[in-house]
């Protein structure tokens, strides 16, 4: 087991806060109380009937519009309740997590956040990141004054933690205090091995935290997210969103499933009502029967997309390899040269072709670790792929003036054909 230790690990004016009390703390509304403790509008809010009503039909989903006046529930307790119900799969633990088990956030970027101001002494402490990996754990980082350590991944195509050097750095570099894992990761949609998670997790030294995020979890294969660890280990964080399979990026929700004490310390350090009313209600009814049933339907049209685009790229001329996994909603593909050859001038050209002169738009990935000459694309929906094909093979050949780009093991084949010796 791990030698994690919240008392030493967490800051000490995290750990002597005392939380903020808001009103609904002590009495809840239930209906027939009247409310004349946290200074809230009794007029009710500022949305004439009609608008009320608008919403209400617009948006499917059983919200309290006219209750808007009042604050919404500081713990969201049930929300909890059923994201627990949806990763306690039992693949990996016998053991059931809680609402005691979560914190949800604004996305998972307060959670990111929140964390960093939990457990780095700002100045002082550091976090180890794995490139190529979602931008905002530096972002974050260097707003509140927390060092990195970097460890890249292990080359491509696999994009694996290079567990070794991960366990050196932790035993060799001063003040570490959490490292952050993306899972499948961001770009390189690779899952990384449970048992290298696992070694991180029982350093036999390291007093720190291990931050692992599962924003694409549900794309992955069944049974894939470790969520239902942070009941089997203490200095473990997996995060989680509603924004990537279930479709809502604009609610802002994300969660954090970890120990009950490291929970705790999240939950008094956030503001009083960082979850709206909305936010609470949408979120409940996606994780629920009947938006579950909705998300696994769109997810199965995305992943059959996403099949089609492994297909039908590299019949393209010009589209070099598939450089990572397929276990989220986007690819990593090489962009080539005439030559044949991954190239970010080429990469850099077709994205800016393919967006201003297409209409289609993707995210150049070519200066991220091991991502020469790469495009990161989003999996669309089937008009949107077909689209996307047809506009990324005219812009290769516009942007390689008209010649035709050779793959590179294609160029390989023809130079042995010939007798020459690559």
């Amino acid at each position: 087991m791990s030698p994690f230790n919240i008392e030493t690990c967490a800051r000490p004016n995290i750990l002597a806060l005392e939380p903020y009390r808001c009103a609904r703390d002590d009495y809840k509304d239930d209906g027939t109380n009247i409310l004349l403790d946290a200074n809230e509008n009794a007029c009710g809010p500022s949305l004439t009937p009609a608008a009320v009503s608008a919403a209400s039909n617009n948006s499917g989903v059983e919200i309290d519009f006219l209750g808007l006046h009042r604050y919404p529930d500081p713990h969201q307790r049930d929300l909890k309740q059923l994201l627990c119900n949806l990763r306690n799969t039992h693949h990996h633990t016998d053991k059931a997590i809680t609402p005691d088990n979560l914190f949800v956030g604004v996305g998972s970027d307060e959670i990111i956040d929140a964390l960093l101001r939990c457990f780095c002494v700002p100045g002082r402490d550091r976090i180890v990141v794995n490139p190529p990996t979602y931008g905002m754990y530096s972002v974050s980082a260097q707003v509140n004054d927390v060092g990195l350590v970097k460890v890249p991944l292990l080359p491509a195509p696999t994009f694996g933690l290079d567990v070794a050097k991960v366990l050196e750095a932790l035993s060799t570099e001063e003040n570490i205090k959490m490292v952050y894992i993306c899972s499948p990761g961001n770009p390189t949609g690779s899952i990384i091995a449970k048992e290298d998670i696992r070694q991180i997790l029982e350093h036999p030294t390291w007093n720190g935290v291990v931050v692992l995020d599962e924003a694409y979890i549900d794309f992955a294969p069944e049974g894939s997210s470790l969520a239902e660890w942070a009941a089997e280990w203490p200095n473990l964080v997996v995060m989680q969103t509603l924004s990537k399979a279930f479709g809502m990026a604009g609610i802002r929700l994300g969660a954090a499933f970890t120990s009950p004490p490291i929970a705790r310390l999240l939950n008094n350090l956030k503001a009083p009502y960082n979850i709206s009313s909305p936010t609470s209600a949408l979120a409940s009814y996606v994780v629920g029967g009947d938006g579950l049933a909705v998300m696994r339907a769109n997810r199965e049209k995305l992943v059959q997309q996403r099949d089609r685009m492994v297909a039908e790229l590299p019949k393209i001329k010009g589209v070099g390899r598939l450089r990572g996994g397929v276990a989220s909603n986007f690819l990593l593909y090489e962009m080539l040269n005439a030559r044949g050859e991954p190239d970010n001038t080429v990469a850099l050209a077709v994205y800016e072709t393919l967006a201003e002169n297409k209409g289609v738009v993707v995210r150049f990935r070519g200066k991220e670790h091991g991502c020469l000459g790469c495009l990161r694309i989003t999996v669309g929906t089937e008009e949107e792929v077909t689209r996307f094909l047809k506009a990324i093979e005219q812009a290769l050949v516009e942007v390689n003036g008209g010649k035709t780009a050779v793959p590179a093991d294609e160029a390989k084949r023809e130079a042995e054909a010939n007798g020459v010796v690559a």
